[in-house]
């Protein structure tokens, strides 16, 4: 009998397993969770999270993965260092696996800090029927641009090794489970294999994707915290894509998105990637607070792609293995449980914003996560009728053309906060305009010195983008302002026109863009009481990066604010955007405003028209100090290394003698150096650019500098002398051979051009580009060329409404008055606009 019984076990398991074999499916379904969480928001962040398992669950998904640290939320900063933090981390953790939510035999990964023998790691934490099944701490931090992860975290060193983790003791009675593994290791089921990379790992030159592909793990899993850069968002789907495409197998990629408390903007895009091919991807931008991207694919076609691979499959033989975490789960469906299941077919080509594009939607959807999560009622911008002002009022005109049109497609989540905001329980906009209208107010804030036509514009594009406008004059004032100064030591200051020193100038200036600024909060606090509406307004603000490089404005005056969303943005970028804006959003006041000299409108008119431009006070054009800003930020050039790239440019290019180049670098850093200080106080700003020059986090440099330079300008002076004798030689040569040829021969650099320093002799500062390998701005930003015609050609004209080269474009461009930077002033006005440090030698 027990033979028998043996017997009939044994035909009854043979039977099982050829069932087995029969209905065994190969298809995988996993999902990509791109989630919208807030730091130190515990609450929110699991409620997203279990609705994005939810989600997942219900397309079908026997796997789910989420950003990098999504339980606490990225941005915790120096939070990590509280115990609290990762108590209440294991506490949520406890929560999620409890939930009715995860659905039994779903594999389940989330991001959050653990603390493992006194060190805290940034861990991937994996799940599966309500047990801790792997802790993968973080192998390779990430300390560039604005991150500083080791400040917090330590990196796991113990490469394929695993140690016993001992839950904390209300997780280990709440989950019947003392331990867990924690190292690096894979999961293996019964049908495949999943490993992780986490965020820097996939950037880094020694990816661990690769030697996990070897050991054979066919799924490898990326939770990322990828803030967005202007032009960046090509480089991580590249990466991806690649990181399969060598490796073979599948990549899957999660993102967070928004704003969870920095200045940075979490741009999602998480994907999916299989043997080279993008399968599924999400949004970059968009308001919903989760969103989850599914992918199915063939595990059979990850075998034969890397069987393919003679050289791959030759070095996989002899690859050590990693520790294997066993689970009794079936990641692909059954053909008898999911008979339908398709495997994906390539998406085929990505298509990227374009940077206006990107410009019109990541500051918009930050803005809705910094009001929205702020408690304030909308905002209040000081409204100028000029390239920066007008800007930023157009990103929110596009913030609530996105919230309109999220209303609209059925998202609860963005009307209840826009209800919220409004203080109305029944509102939904009607428009874009109507409900900008309600969440901005803008005011010109005119004074004696300002023209007619930048008032005409401002009250024209409030009028086309909706919002609550005012004009009002500051005059009163500023006059009382300098009474009682005037009461105090019995003088008055005057402006340079009536014979006042630079001192005076700049005072009399720095006087109104002051008292904007507390204007500008006295009515941001009371105009929702003016029209009977509970809370405040924030201020924003509108300097852009280059003038915030260059020191080019008045610190705290109107361009201190609580946010400024093109903070991180360059005014040829701005240009761009606005031209984008014009023909997107139907603004044809866009072309006036972008045809206009850039001016502060601070000294007295003449006749009635402007008498000071930006350019001219700064001595540089806006073109050239994106130049300088890349080579200072990217580059790491110091003084005397950018003289040296720039010099080169501007011999290869005939264009610039080496004398005008080292003039203009000097000028550069002897600004750079004396205002410096103001970065300590910049308005938080959306990050976009990557030359910066953020005091916060992102530029970590001294704001109290020698301004003269000493050593280096001696460096730059000493170049140029040796670039003096080359040069003479090299004329004495080519004198010599045009004589000998019967012919005259011009001296080189005879005749040039008056334009611009380091740039095409037919650019005229409105964007043509440095036209030598030497470049480091080439080098660190390959695709940087406008995207509007007529910027750096030879003509000049204003916006053009009829020229375009592509659906949406414009023809801008400046005339040769209003863009050449006023060079023959520099010398003459080197401090321009430095205030409040007039006393420094430069």
């Amino acid at each position: 009998m027990e033979h028998q019984g043996d017997s009939s076990s044994s035909r009854t398991n043979a039977q099982h397993s050829k069932k087995a074999r029969r209905t065994m499916g190969h298809t995988v379904q996993v999902a990509v969770a791109t989630l919208n969480q807030w730091a130190m928001d515990f609450e929110g962040n699991v409620e997203r999270i279990l609705l994005s398992i939810r989600l997942a669950a219900a397309n079908g998904a026997t796997y789910r993965t989420g950003p990098e640290l999504e339980v606490s939320g990225y941005s915790c900063e120096d939070h990590f260092h509280e115990p609290d933090t990762y108590m209440h981390c294991w506490e949520a953790l406890v929560e999620i696996i409890q939930s009715p939510c995860c659905p039994p035999g779903m594999l389940i990964d989330v991001g959050m800090p653990v603390q493992h023998r006194n060190v805290a790691y940034n861990c991937r934490v994996a799940f599966h029927n309500g047990r801790v099944v792997l802790i993968r701490p973080k192998m390779t931090m990430c300390d560039d641009g604005n991150y500083r992860e080791t400040r917090w975290f330590s990196p796991w060193t113990k490469e394929r090794q695993t140690e016993e983790y001992q839950l904390p003791r209300f997780a280990a009675q709440a989950l019947g489970q003392e331990t867990a593994p924690i190292g690096d290791a894979v999961i293996a089921t019964l049908d495949t294999c999943l490993g992780y990379e986490i965020c820097e790992e996939l950037w880094n030159p020694r990816s661990k994707h690769i030697d996990m592909s070897l050991a054979g793990v066919e799924i490898i899993v990326n939770g990322s915290g990828s803030y967005m850069q202007l032009r960046k968002a090509h480089i991580t789907a590249d990466l991806i894509r690649n990181a399969s495409y060598k490796a073979g197998g599948a990549y899957l990629f999660s993102n967070m998105r928004g704003c969870d408390g920095q200045r940075v903007y979490f741009n999602g895009c998480s994907a999916i990637a299989l043997n080279g091919s993008i399968i599924a991807r999400g949004r970059q931008f968009a308001l919903s607070e989760v969103e989850v991207t599914v992918g199915s694919f063939d595990l059979h076609d990850i075998r034969a792609y890397r069987g393919a691979l003679r050289s791959r499959s030759s070095v996989a033989a002899s690859a050590p293995a990693y520790p294997r975490v066993q689970l009794q789960l079936e990641l692909a469906a059954s053909d008898r449980d999911h008979p339908g299941t398709p495997a994906s077919s390539p998406l085929g080509e990505w298509v990227y914003h374009r940077p206006e594009e990107e410009i019109a939607l990541g500051p918009a959807c930050w803005l809705w996560d910094y009001l929205r999560r702020s408690g304030q009622g909308g905002f209040f911008l000081p409204l100028s009728g000029g390239v920066d002002s007008s800007s930023t009022a157009i990103i929110v005109h596009s913030m609530c053309r996105l919230v309109v049109e999220a209303i609209g497609q059925g998202d609860r989540q963005v009307r209840d906060d826009c209800r919220k905001i409004l203080a109305d329980p029944e509102y939904v906009p009607a428009s874009a305009a109507e409900l900008c209208g309600r969440l901005l107010f803008t005011c010109y804030m005119g004074t004696e010195n300002s023209s007619r036509e930048t008032r005409q514009r401002a009250a024209a594009l409030a009028a086309q983008i909706g919002s609550s406008h005012q004009d009002i004059g500051i005059d009163g004032a500023v006059s009382a302002l300098l009474g009682i100064f005037q009461l105090a030591t019995g003088m008055r200051p005057r402006f340079r026109a009536a014979g006042g020193c630079p001192r005076q100038n700049l005072a009399l200036q720095n006087i109104q863009a002051r008292t904007r600024m507390v204007l500008a909060y006295l009515f941001a606090q009371l105009m929702l009481w003016v029209r009977q509406r509970p809370g405040g307004l924030l201020v924003l603000g509108s300097a852009n990066v280059d003038e915030a490089l260059r020191g080019y404005m008045t610190k705290y005056d109107c361009s201190s604010a609580d946010v400024n969303p093109i903070g991180g943005i360059s005014k040829m970028d701005l240009r761009r955007f606005l031209a984008y804006a014009q023909v997107e959003f139907g603004l044809p006041i866009v072309a006036e405003i972008v045809a206009a000299p850039p001016t502060a409108e601070l000294e007295p008119l003449v006749d009635g028209a402007i008498a000071q431009t930006d350019e001219e006070d700064m001595g540089l054009t806006y073109q050239e100090l994106s130049e300088f800003g890349r080579l200072r930020k990217q580059a790491f050039c110091g003084p005397f290394s950018m003289f040296c790239k720039l010099a080169a440019a501007a011999v290869a290019d005939g264009n610039r003698s080496p004398r005008e180049v080292a003039d203009r670098v000097k000028h550069f850093f002897r600004c750079y150096a004396i205002n410096r200080h103001k970065m300590t106080v910049l308005t938080p700003s959306y990050h976009a650019e990557s030359y910066s020059p953020d005091d916060n986090r992102f530029d970590h440099r001294p704001f109290l500098y020698r301004a003269n330079w000493t050593w280096q300008f001696r460096a730059i002076d000493a170049e140029l002398e040796l670039l003096a004798k080359h040069q003479a030689r090299l004329e004495e040569e080519r004198a010599k051979d045009g004589a000998a040829a019967g012919g005259g021969v011009a001296p080189n650099g005879a005749g040039s051009s008056s334009e611009p320093a380091f740039f095409a002799a037919g650019g005229n500062g409105g964007g043509g580009h440095m036209t030598t390998a030497t470049s480091a701005y080439q080098l660190v930003r390959q695709s940087s060329g406008l995207y509007l015609t007529g910027v750096g050609g030879g003509g000049g004209g204003g916006v053009g409404t009829g020229g375009a080269d592509g659906p949406g474009q414009l023809t801008v461009g400046l005339t040769k008055s209003h863009s050449s930077g006023g060079y023959s002033r520099m010398h003459s006005s080197v401090l321009g606009k430095i205030k409040d440090r007039t006393g420094v030698p430069v």
